[in-house]
């Protein structure tokens, strides 16, 4: 099963995280399937591939909590609802 969740990047103190596909049985810095997004908490700064993220999410990806409400608070579940429609 692949979740999509947070891998840390960044410095000590300054944390910054990568969002990726990658597989449940996978340690945290594990090998990621793909990179999917981008999450600075800091300076609270957020990128995603909007098509990559839809891909695995249609393939029956699940985020994680944190993940669903990063994508939640960029509004990605509206302009997901937007494009179905």
């Amino acid at each position: 099963m692949v979740k999509l969740r947070l891998k840390r990047c960044g410095r000590k103190q300054q944390a910054v995280y990568r969002i990726v596909a990658i597989d449940v049985r996978s340690r945290r810095e594990g090998r990621d399937l793909r990179k999917v997004g981008f999450y600075d908490p800091i300076k609270n700064q957020t990128c995603l591939n909007v098509p990559a993220i839809l891909y695995f999410l249609e393939k029956g990806a699940q985020p994680t909590r944190t993940v669903y409400d990063i994508l939640r608070k960029a509004e990605f579940f509206k302009e997901k609802e937007g494009t179905l429609s």
